[in-house]
């Protein structure tokens, strides 16, 4: 098989060994940089080298766009391939840059037709095969490395690279041969040419609906550099952005963007890699002019969507029209949740609209989805449930909230569209619904990767972290977080890193990793703050309080939770800061001070009592317990365990039982407190919450009774690593050196020492060669 020039890009999560010069140089770059780096050199640890030490100070930061052209990337790497192929001989190069051709940028298949049409002899490709830049194989050439393909291009003369172009595109008349056809022949054209424009216009388009991005990118890229007309030149330029957002490439989307000017474009960008609250701001704007103009005026949000709509409902011209009935912001809850009428048909302002809620969702400024609630209203867009739905929580209205909720949380089903799915997941989220939530991330996720939109995939997954944490699955949890971590890191995701970063604070707080929870939370609240994103700063601050709490310091956690209800949009957020409220109850009755615990769990109670849900009726109960003196309480315990029966919050159940069996032992029921005290230390050593374990051991040593599970005998001793744990001890195993590790994680040095000192006292080893044979005995067995 021909390996193209461009090979897509990486989606392993552990890059290639590094060499010094490189090691060295990354510690100095932002760690999403690292990531981009490395993939946008196709993983050449020397050429990463190169690069680095190019970089300016705003793109080490991670401020701006890294370059995308080969020659900017490894100059000097480049003229060494260059100087290898131009020893080889004339016809030699010409075969080479053929293969080259048919590979770079666009992959076509077409040079084996290429060689008979043109009845050229392979075996020129002896001198190239001798020198180790490449060799025939049952496709084409096979080159020594991309660098050497890229080389192999860019050698030939601009008239040689114009007829193997012509060849090709001769070569290429299959009707799915299309877009390769039109890119060959753009290729091989002298100068601007309105009707090529056209032609790889339209193919672009096709090639973006089939799910090729990156060949539409190129294409619409091409079409942009022949059309003569400057607005059209600004339009296809734009398509390209969104195209190379789309398929993962962010520093090329942002280089493009930067040359036109489109609100949609630039909302969608800022959306994930910028300021939220500008984000907002633009795409609110975009859902205006888009409504004006009644089209999608440069085709942005087509490229963007990929042709579907995201709220599964056509915008009405009237509010009538098409059978879908399309209510002012003030009609009741009945009329606000119309039947939804499938359709491929891309509509705009919805899809805008998507983008908005989720910007407003990023920074915590419930309130401006108001703002985009009325737009909607004006311009006659069916809005998507999650922004209905928030503003009537927000306005109090909790029932039409519930209804709103469902409504969105209902469409998750298989195969849909990933927006579509992902504000599925965001309202199961607040719901309490967290095996929906699960399942409609865990979908989008899959879908998205069916589409080719590897955009989309990290997105998904930071909404399915919440869900990973309620239920009590923390090892798949944190190993799903550390991964999409590095995807958002190496699609240019920069916000959603920032996101994923909080949720490792999360599982590091349920772990008792402190060092670990306390950076990643660091890092989050940093960047979040900087952006004007309140969900992860909130979140961040959650988990530190988290930590505290569980480590039994219930003033520091209690100050820390009781802040995020100061904290405004851009600091902090209300959802994050209801959902900790039983957290907060629970650090604000161990501190004595119950007044404004009171009135949080009010709030708190009728949300519950309105969505119904068990696990949210479960915690409130324990809020209730906690709040009630003595006896009192021990009716609320034992409602909140019933409630936690029905539902999948399995480790708040285990809390409620620590809490329990706690207030048992202080009212002298030995055998009942004992009981649930086992029963929570069990859960916590399962979970690998070794922080919330030893207080159940310190409740049972306070009864008198043993302290310590029934160990699983047959366990491997890596199943007591956390899952971050594990993946160091892997790689430390492979004979990684720790600041290698802490580049390919994207963490510090210092925090990977931590982590092997946390490896070596829960297998109990002392040394590296130990560590080894654990591994390998636990592959062995299949325990990890």
């Amino acid at each position: 098989m021909v390996t193209p020039v461009n090979p897509q890009p990486r989606d392993r999560t552990s890059p290639p060994r590094l060499t010094g010069d490189w090691r060295q140089q990354a510690a100095a770059l932002a760690e999403g940089v690292r990531v981009r780096v490395l993939r946008a050199v196709y993983g050449d640890p020397r050429a990463a080298a190169e690069l680095a030490a190019r970089l300016t100070d705003r793109q080490a930061a991670g401020v701006d766009p890294l370059p995308t052209d080969p020659a900017e990337l490894a100059p000097s790497l480049l003229r060494e391939r260059r100087a290898e192929i131009r020893a080889l001989p004339h016809d030699t190069r010409l075969l080479l840059l053929l293969a080259a051709a048919d590979q770079y940028p666009v992959p076509t298949d077409a040079f084996l037709r290429a060689v008979m049409a043109a009845r050229l002899d392979t075996r020129l490709l002896d001198p190239a095969e001798a020198a180790g830049i490449g060799h025939a194989g049952a496709g084409g050439v096979v080159f020594r490395d991309a660098w050497t393909r890229i080389a192999a291009y860019e050698t030939g003369s601009p008239a040689d690279r114009r007829d193997v172009h012509r060849l090709l595109a001769r070569v290429l008349r299959g009707e799915d041969e299309t877009p390769g056809r039109s890119w060959h022949r753009g290729a091989g054209a002298l100068g601007p040419s309105a009707r090529l424009a056209a032609e790889l216009g339209a193919a672009a388009g096709r090639a973006g609906d089939a799910g090729r991005l990156s060949v539409a990118r190129a294409l619409a890229e091409r079409a942009a550099a022949l059309c003569p007309d400057p607005p059209g030149r600004s339009r296809l330029l734009a398509r390209a952005a969104a195209y190379a957002w789309r398929s993962g490439d962010g520093d090329r989307a942002r280089r493009l963007a930067a040359t036109v000017s489109d609100d949609a474009l630039s909302g969608v960008l800022a959306l994930r890699a910028g300021n939220a609250t500008e984000a907002f701001d633009a795409l609110l704007m975009g859902v205006v002019r888009a409504g004006a103009a009644g089209v999608d005026p440069t085709g942005v949000v087509r490229a963007e969507a990929g042709g579907v709509h995201p709220t599964g409902i056509v915008r009405a011209k009237t509010r009538e029209s098409r059978g879908v009935v399309v209510p002012p912001a003030s009609a009741t809850v009945a009329a606000r949740v119309p039947t939804p009428v499938p359709t491929r048909a891309s509509t705009p302002e919805a899809h805008l609209l998507a983008r908005a809620t989720e910007a407003a969702i990023y920074t915590g400024d419930i309130r401006r989805l108001r703002e985009a609630a009325r737009v909607a209203d004006r311009h006659g867009v069916v809005p998507p449930g999650t922004l209905t739905g928030l503003v009537a929580a927000f306005d109090g209205r909790y029932e039409d909230a519930r209804d709103l909720l469902k409504a969105a949380a209902g469409r998750c089903g298989p195969g849909g569209d990933p927006t579509v799915l992902i504000h599925a997941g965001i309202a199961a989220l607040l719901l309490g619904d967290h095996t929906r939530a699960a399942t409609a991330t865990v979908r989008a996720a899959a879908s998205a990767r069916a589409l080719g939109t590897p955009v989309t995939v990290p997105q998904a997954m930071e909404f399915r972290a919440y869900a990973d944490f309620w239920t009590g699955r923390p090892r798949a949890g944190e190993a799903a977080a550390a991964d999409a971590l590095w995807q958002a890191h190496a699609t240019g995701q920069d916000n959603g890193a920032c996101h994923l970063q909080a949720a490792l604070a999360m599982f590091a707080a349920l772990a008792g990793d402190a060092e670990v929870c306390r950076e990643r939370a660091a890092t989050a609240r940093s960047y979040a703050l900087a952006h004007g994103l309140g969900l992860p700063a909130a979140l961040a601050q959650w988990a530190l309080a988290f930590l505290d709490l569980g480590s039994g310091r219930f003033a520091a956690a209690a100050a820390r939770l009781r802040a995020l209800a100061g904290f405004g949009p851009g600091h902090g957020h209300r959802a994050i800061r209801h959902l900790a409220t039983p957290h907060y109850v629970e650090a604000a009755v161990r501190t004595g001070d119950t007044r404004i615990a009171r009135v949080a769990h009010a709030d708190y109670h009728r949300w519950a009592s309105a969505v119904h849900s068990p696990d949210d009726l479960a915690l409130s109960a324990r809020c209730r317990a906690l709040l009630a003196p003595g006896a009192e309480a021990v009716d609320h315990y034992r409602t909140a365990l019933d409630l936690h029966s029905h539902g999948t919050r399995d480790f708040e159940r285990a809390r409620t039982e620590l809490l329990f069996g706690s207030a048992l032992r202080r009212l002298r029921r030995r055998t009942e407190a004992r009981d649930r005290l086992h029963s929570a230390l069990e859960a916590f050593d399962s979970f690998g919450a070794p922080h919330c374990a030893a207080q159940a051991r310190t409740e049972l040593r306070a009864l008198g009774a043993p302290a310590s599970s029934t160990p699983n005998t047959t366990d491997h001793p890596t199943t007591r690593l956390t899952a971050q744990q594990l993946l160091v001890a892997r790689m430390a195993a492979e004979g990684a050196t720790n600041r290698e590790i802490a580049a390919r994680l994207a963490l510090s040095p210092r925090t990977i020492d931590h982590h092997l000192r946390g490896v070596f006292t829960r297998l109990g080893i002392r040394s590296r060669i130990e560590l080894v044979r654990l591994i390998a005995e636990s592959d062995e067995s299949g325990a990890v």
